[in-house]
């Protein structure tokens, strides 16, 4: 045999060949004996066995104690039997009187007596102690939020996010007259914390019970304890920090344990294309909801008239108007001019075809159909009522007012996010030629791929960096004059709580500059974005002329279309520039100022000039916050006199 050190090498482990392996060491019956308990023990079943054991085992040595003291002389009295020998026959007896309350008789009672004692009290405190912590066990158990869910018609919202709190509040405002309404939410976060953080955070909730599972969303294991089928519908929040692969991985899990075919899903995404690409993969099971499209529609057309992101908010949230499909035959084979002026406390703004179509702001020519429904924007579905015309309205004519030509306007971005090229978008068709945008940011906050390519036809962006610092914001604010300031939030690089401080100081700052200049005589309007709702009331204290609170925002939308999903390409119209869109028109396009005129009489003149209308804005009731002012959907019969800076909220095509 070769002495060579290849000899004892393996080569079936690895190309070059291994070592052999040191020898194993023997392992000795304590050893494996302590091993098997160390890994048993926990298990409860193994627990109560080794219990046992050592019970049967204490009480034989007892037995045998006695028997052995009490075979001893001089232990018993005179003329005492000496102990039979122990058998299976008497053992039990010997046990038994172990356990017989008698007073110690001598010395060797007093031996047992002790013995029994420390035994009963060892087995007492392993039993109690047994006992408490799989109590514990229990109970942690359940607070971690492990226990399936056998509701059923209740709402599940997957992920979490901070619009979790007003999604709960207007599920709640929704089913305030509900029996039973239920939101389960599943989420990677401690069950303590979520119910934290809703208690403190979402309050006045009413008869709404909100119900709280820690978990992944992802895993199909899961999602099968929150009987997802037989839920209403299904909200899958977008974490900020997390993008739209938690995203997609949750709809598929959602997929793969879902046996409801009519279940919808309600998924935010941010990318356009990974929202195409789901809904076409599930055949419209999915709603994508790109909450950042949303806010940022919204904040365009917040910026461009006073008023709009009031009027947004009332039709997302179930506090005051709401959208409503209604049928009414009544008004088959009239025209949708005479449609708009036949409901006295409700306001047309489309039809839904039988096909599943929808049509807002059709031509006041077509035609209704038998099986075609109204969509009507009114207090209640109760209040979409049929009440026919009245002459002066059928008679009523718009004002012969020619709508002046559109100036070129000038617009101030202060701070940057993603979705700012959205706004942009959003703005550049209502933007005459000679439009422009400057936008000046923190580079801390901003990269500078997100701020180039940013002309959209006439309008004409230009970006500087900024320190941070107010004088220079102050600096920038002050070089021109702008027709409006546009405080955005930043998303990237900063928390959301520094990001809305910063802007509302910024708020604050540019109010004290206005105060000092008196703001002109074409005052600039100001108009800011708060991430955090939390935040909503405090920063109103800086004056603004419109707020638009971002989180506040998606979460209503999202509660919106998961109550009525048929809503989603409704406010996905509304909120888009094709098409008919939101718009706050002055009132001199539709009626004489000075003269007493009916609100449906309005209604009828925006008909003829091819608008819905939906509301009025006051200019006299207007606060600074642009929140007041705006009154939806007033009675038909309601007159005002019509003043100069008063509006008409309309569902139309930009004039």
């Amino acid at each position: 045999m070769s002495n060579n050190k290849a000899d004892n090498r393996s080569y079936g482990q690895g190309a070059s060949g291994e070592v052999n392996p040191t020898p194993r060491p023997k392992v000795g019956f304590w050893t494996k004996a302590r091993y098997s308990f160390d890994n048993s023990i926990a298990k409860s079943s193994a627990f109560v066995f080794y219990l046992f054991l050592a019970f049967a085992l204490l009480s034989v040595f007892v037995v045998l104690t006695k028997y052995t003291l009490y075979s001893l002389p001089g232990i018993l009295p005179e003329g005492t039997l000496p102990p039979k020998p122990i058998g299976l026959e008497n053992f039990f007896d010997w046990f038994a009187s172990l356990y017989t309350p008698q007073p110690p008789q001598n010395w060797a009672d007093r031996v047992v007596f002790i013995l029994n004692w420390v035994i009963t009290i060892s087995i007492a405190a392993s039993v109690t102690a047994f006992f408490v912590a799989a109590i514990n066990r229990a109970f942690a158990k359940l607070r971690k939020g492990k226990s399936p869910i056998i509701d059923s018609n209740h709402t599940l919202i997957l992920g979490w996010s901070n619009r979790v709190f007003p999604i709960l509040k207007e599920l709640a405002a929704a089913n305030a007259n509900a029996r039973n309404a239920r939101v389960v939410i599943l989420s990677n976060l401690e069950r303590d914390f979520m119910e934290d953080e809703i208690e403190s955070r979402a309050e006045g909730l009413g008869k709404l019970k909100v119900i709280t599972r820690s978990g992944d969303p992802t895993n199909p294991t899961d999602l099968k304890r929150l009987n997802l089928s037989n839920s209403k519908s299904v909200i899958i929040l977008d974490a900020d920090e997390a993008g739209d692969a938690t995203v997609v991985s949750t709809v598929l899990a959602v997929k793969s344990v879902n046996t409801n075919p009519n279940l919808k899903v309600i998924a935010e995404l941010d990318d356009a294309n990974t929202s195409e690409a789901l809904v076409s993969a599930t055949n419209g099971q999915v709603i994508a909801i790109r909450s950042h499209d949303v806010i940022a529609r919204v904040t365009a057309q917040a910026s461009r008239q006073p008023g709009l992101a009031a009027v947004a908010l009332d039709l997302l949230d179930f506090g005051g108007d709401e959208i409503y499909f209604q049928a009414v035959p009544a008004l088959a084979g009239k025209t949708y001019q005479e449609a708009l002026v036949s409901f006295n406390e409700a306001s047309i703004i489309g039809l839904a075809h039988a096909d599943g179509s929808l049509e807002l702001n059709p031509k006041g020519t077509t035609k209704l159909k038998v099986d075609d429904k109204i969509i009507a924007v009114a207090e209640d579905d109760d209040k979409v009522v049929y009440t026919g015309p009245t002459d002066p309205v059928v008679k009523a004519k718009p004002a012969v007012k020619k709508v002046p030509a559109r100036k070129a306007e000038h617009m101030l971005i202060i701070g940057w996010s993603g979705m700012g090229r959205t706004i942009l978008a959003e703005l550049a068709p209502f933007m005459v030629k000679g439009s422009t945008v400057h936008i000046i940011g923190k580079k801390d906050y901003t990269k500078r791929a997100e701020t180039e390519n940013l002309n959209f036809g006439n309008l004409k962006t230009t970006f500087a960096y900024t320190s941070g610092d107010l004088k220079d914001i102050l600096v920038a604010a002050s070089a021109k004059h702008y027709d409006q300031i546009l405080v955005l939030g930043y998303r990237k690089g900063v928390t959301v709580a520094d990001a809305d401080a910063l802007t509302m100081l910024t708020m604050l700052q540019l109010n004290q500059l206005f105060e000092q200049d008196g703001n002109g005589v074409d005052p600039t309007r100001l108009v800011a974005e708060i991430l955090d709702s939390s935040k909503a009331e405090i920063a109103r204290v800086a004056a603004v002329d419109d707020l638009v609170v971002s989180d506040n925002l998606a979460a209503l939308l999202i509660a919106q279309i998961s109550e009525n999903t048929a809503l989603a390409p409704v406010f996905a119209d509304l909120f888009d520039v094709d098409g008919a869109s939101l718009n706050l028109k002055p009132i001199e396009y539709f009626a004489d100022l000075g003269k007493d005129i009916s609100y449906g009489e309005l209604v009828a003149a925006a008909g003829l000039r091819g608008d819905s209308a939906i509301g009025i804005r006051i200019a006299a009731n207007a606060s600074k916050d642009g929140t007041t002012g705006v009154e939806l959907n007033p009675s038909k019969h309601h007159t005002f006199k019509p003043a100069a800076g008063d509006g008409l909220v309309v569902v139309g095509n930009l004039e």
